[in-house]
């Protein structure tokens, strides 16, 4: 497979996704582009350590003369806190981390969030590069500037605009992917084509099994298209201000609440999975869609071996509660992001908490 990227335009903040297979030792040809790096700091998690992925990239880098050292947390969103980026802080100010040092993201969602804040806040701000080796991270949370951490009633509610110098796709990492974590991927995919896109949509519909079969050719078609969306709509609102990047956040609203009442044991885009499957139910009940497409929704989602209901029951009095820290809500109402048509969505205000109890 050829290498494909894709450009994030925003002016002096611009970089670019490079997505292919087997590419990961571009990484050190990629930082030289860079100059001067004093050093790198490449963190990754327990799990993504075993794998040799993060010694793969500090080999490749060291090839180039500049020093590396490798930190590492361990795996799972209860590492993003203030207590990990604590210890994150002190392990870079006894490494001589400086300006012209550059931090490399290799893992998940939860090792790029973490440590693009770690970068945003050192020293008031250093280079990071983004090496995400899931899906879930390859499609959606490695691009965009968004880094942060959890607090314990409140997903990414700390945080920061902080975009990586580049993002650097290897799609063969997903080999080695637990099909959970593969699952929580898909669960953001699934989010991306029903929310955003009616071609991905009808594409995943029509390539279930060479998806569930984690084909190569396919996987790579789903990053690169996952990555035009998140790319464009970045470039139109880095900040999150203007109401177009909010789109993305499809069935956030109830999958937060699902993480943070299973205290974040289950997967992020399961939980996104399963709130969109709520959010287009609310959309029925609100007239936005018909059956038809909800039916398209469920069907994709179980061929896709993804939830359409949690196993427990949810406390929507405590859930209500949750939704009020929401990033969308405003002035005490409540705002979700519902589907409108096939891959289309919007932002719809004041949704009464009992209405989406019932959804």
């Amino acid at each position: 497979m050829t290498l494909q990227t894709v450009p994030v335009p925003l002016g002096e903040k611009s970089y670019h996704i490079e997505i292919g297979s087997d590419n990961l030792e571009h990484i050190g040809e990629v930082l030289e582009t860079f100059a001067p790096v004093s050093s790198a700091v490449i963190l990754t998690d327990r799990n993504v350590q075993q794998l040799g992925y993060a010694q793969r990239v500090a080999e490749n880098v060291s090839l180039r003369g500049i020093d590396t050292n490798i930190l590492s947390i361990e795996a799972g969103e209860q590492s993003k806190t203030v207590e990990t980026a604590n210890a994150l802080w002190n392990a870079l100010l006894e490494d001589g981390t400086d300006r012209r040092s550059v931090l490399l993201a290799v893992g998940g969602g939860v090792v790029g969030d973490i440590g693009g804040f770690v970068a945003a806040t050192f020293a008031r701000g250093i280079r990071f590069f983004q090496v995400p080796t899931t899906l879930l991270a390859q499609v959606d949370s490695s691009v965009g500037g968004k880094v942060g951490l959890d607090l314990p009633n409140a997903k990414n509610m700390v945080g920061a605009f902080h975009q990586p110098l580049g993002v650097l796709v290897d799609t063969q990492t997903l080999a080695t992917l637990p099909d959970e974590q593969f699952l929580s991927g898909l669960g953001e995919v699934a989010k991306y084509a029903v929310s955003l896109d009616a071609d991905l949509f009808q594409f995943l519909e029509q390539n279930t099994e060479s998806v569930n079969k984690r084909e190569p050719e396919t996987l790579q078609k789903i990053v690169v298209a996952c990555c035009k969306l998140k790319a464009g709509i970045v470039a139109e609102d880095e900040f999150d201000t203007k109401g177009h990047r909010v789109l993305l956040n499809y069935g956030h609203t109830f999958g937060h609440v699902f993480e943070i009442m299973s205290k974040f044991t289950l997967l992020h885009g399961l939980a996104v999975a399963a709130g969109s499957i709520h959010a287009a139910k609310l959309a029925l009940k609100l007239g936005l869609i018909d059956e038809t497409l909800l039916n398209r929704h469920l069907a994709l989602f179980k061929a896709l071996r993804l939830p359409t209901v949690l196993d427990t029951e949810i406390d929507w009095e405590q859930a209500a509660e949750i939704m009020q820290y929401d990033k969308k809500t405003e002035f005490g109402k409540l705002c979700l992001v519902l589907p409108t048509g096939p891959g289309q969505c919007q932002l719809i205000d004041d949704i009464g908490t009992k209405l989406v109890a019932e959804s």
